[in-house]
């Protein structure tokens, strides 16, 4: 059989009339179409586009929200996170800041009622002997000096049945809501909430709460690897630090959107009040 003979080029790197290589073309050409890709995916994102804590985004998902397929998440809108004498305050925290994301929720709640979303309060505490309490987790409360399961004003610090770890009066949650106790920070992990959601078809999730950077970013982050379609409420969640409030809501808009999106209560409230 006749062999065909090479001319010893490399068909990535030859060049082309202008001099460019193969290779040049080729990088040059794939810049090219992802520019060209991300542009198309920008347009079909959603319908509105807004500065968002120095960020363009582009929203969606506020819109497109089913009410039946809904569910508002308040997260840990305790006593020993909002009161003067709870964990959070002995612990450092400036809870001024936390007491402020009471009236947007309470707002969201009345407004989510009403147009039929499931309404899921969560509470942050363990069982009494600590058993279900992580030795890392109860020697950092020590170092923070609030140790967990010490007695305080509201009695034992983040400790179930304590009425510290109860609910403040104005978003105490109705017969008919979930109300989820968790040990951890993410309310998906050792609890039932996932379960809850899937029997009731629920597919995106609003957030609300405390603190943003730990349970409300720990809850947030597990949804979205679990497939639910997230939007983070700004001003209906609180830090004790502005910087760290701020620094997590950017990171939600970042790679268009990977940990959902950022609305705000009057906009939540907008799309659902009749």
């Amino acid at each position: 059989m006749a062999r065909r003979k090479l001319d010893g080029s490399n068909p990535v790197t030859n060049t082309s009339k202008d001099g460019s290589t193969r290779r040049e073309m080729l990088v040059h050409g794939s810049k090219v179409a992802a520019g060209l890709g991300i542009a198309a995916l920008l347009d079909n994102l959603g319908t509105f586009t807004r500065k968002s804590y120095g960020m363009e985004r582009t929203t969606n998902l506020l819109d497109s929200l089913t009410p039946a397929r809904t569910a508002l998440l308040v997260i840990d809108m305790q006593r020993d996170f909002l009161l003067p004498e709870g964990y959070a305050a002995q612990a450092g925290l400036d809870i001024a800041p936390l007491v402020a994301a009471i009236r947007p929720i309470e707002k969201l709640l009345a407004v989510g009622r009403k147009a039929g979303l499931l309404i899921v309060h969560t509470r942050e505490g363990h069982v009494p002997d600590l058993s279900d309490c992580p030795p890392y987790k109860l020697e950092r409360s020590r170092r923070a000096g609030a140790e967990i399961g010490s007695k305080g004003p509201l009695g034992r610090l983040l400790v179930r049945g304590e009425p510290g770890h109860d609910f403040v009066e104005a978003l105490r949650p109705l017969e008919r809501e979930i109300v989820i106790d968790k040990p951890g920070y993410s309310a998906f992990v050792h609890t039932g909430l996932q379960q809850m959601l899937t029997k009731r078809g629920i597919e995106t999730l609003i957030l609300t709460g405390v603190t943003t950077e730990v349970c409300v970013s720990s809850t947030l982050r597990t949804a979205i690897d679990l497939g639910y379609r997230c939007i983070t409420v700004s001003d209906a969640c609180a830090s004790g630090n502005p910087d760290l409030h701020k620094a997590v809501l950017a990171m939600i808009g970042v790679e268009g959107g990977i940990f959902g999106e950022i609305t705000t209560t009057a906009e939540v409230i907008e799309r659902l009040a009749p």
